[in-house]
Formats: C-alpha cells, structure tokens, sequence
C-alpha cells in the first residue's frame, strides 16, 4: 500500500491521542489519516462544553488534510482509550473522499498490535450522496 504500515499509522495516532481534549467525556481519541501520496495528517479530539461543537479525531486529522491540498487517501487508523470505530458523522465525512474499500484500522491505545481492519463501505454501506 505504502511505506507506512497500519502499526505505523496506529502508533502516530496513539501519540498524538495523547494531545485530546476530552476534559467532558474522558474520552480521548487519535487518528492518522494517510493520503495518497504517503503523507501523514494527524488528528486529536477537541470537545467543548457546548457539546456538538466537540471535534472529532478523524476529522481533525480529514480537515487538515483537505487545508494542505490533498482530496485523495489511503487509510486512517484511529487509536482511543477502547477499541472504537469512527462515529457516524465521521464515517459520512470520509465517504465524501475515500471510497468503499477504504481502509480503517482501530485499536485501543494500551494495545495497539491487536488492531482490526473495517472497510469503510462496510462501516456506512448506506452512504448519503447528491
């Protein structure tokens, strides 16, 4: 796929999930996001006290992405306190630029060897499109 292997990608999100802000959940998530030409965005969560205005790691990591120029990617890997997929709205988000065979590797952050692997049209397989 790349130079970077899915425990690379989960060891910069375990490291940079050390950066969240998760003050209201404690709950704190990392991802890396690998874009097409093997560069790494790397994204915390950044929750608020007027809670849907939280920030999720993946789109975090996505928006920087997007702000650099790149619209086409690898993979994400997502590390947090437990095992956990992207939620909802993050798994609408990255269909707009990754498709359905699209990678996603989760682990939790005190394992990250045992990670699983989930395409992301199997994730969201009733995606919205316009």
């Amino acid at each position: 796929m790349s130079q970077h292997s899915p425990t690379d990608l989960l060891e910069a999100a375990g490291e940079v999930r050390k950066q969240a802000h998760s003050k209201y959940s404690g709950f704190s998530v990392g991802s890396a996001l690998l874009s097409e030409d093997g560069e790494v965005f790397l994204g915390c969560n950044v929750e608020n006290a007027s809670y849907g205005l939280t920030l999720c790691a993946e789109r975090v990591a996505l928006t920087s992405a997007i702000t650099a120029g790149h619209r086409t990617f690898r993979a994400i890997a997502i590390a947090a306190d437990k095992l956990a997929a992207p939620c909802g709205a993050c798994r609408q988000v990255l269909t707009e630029f990754c498709g359905e065979d699209f990678p996603v590797y989760i682990a939790s952050a005190d394992d990250l060897a045992s990670f699983e692997t989930h395409l992301l049209g199997k994730l969201l397989p009733e995606r919205f499109e316009l």
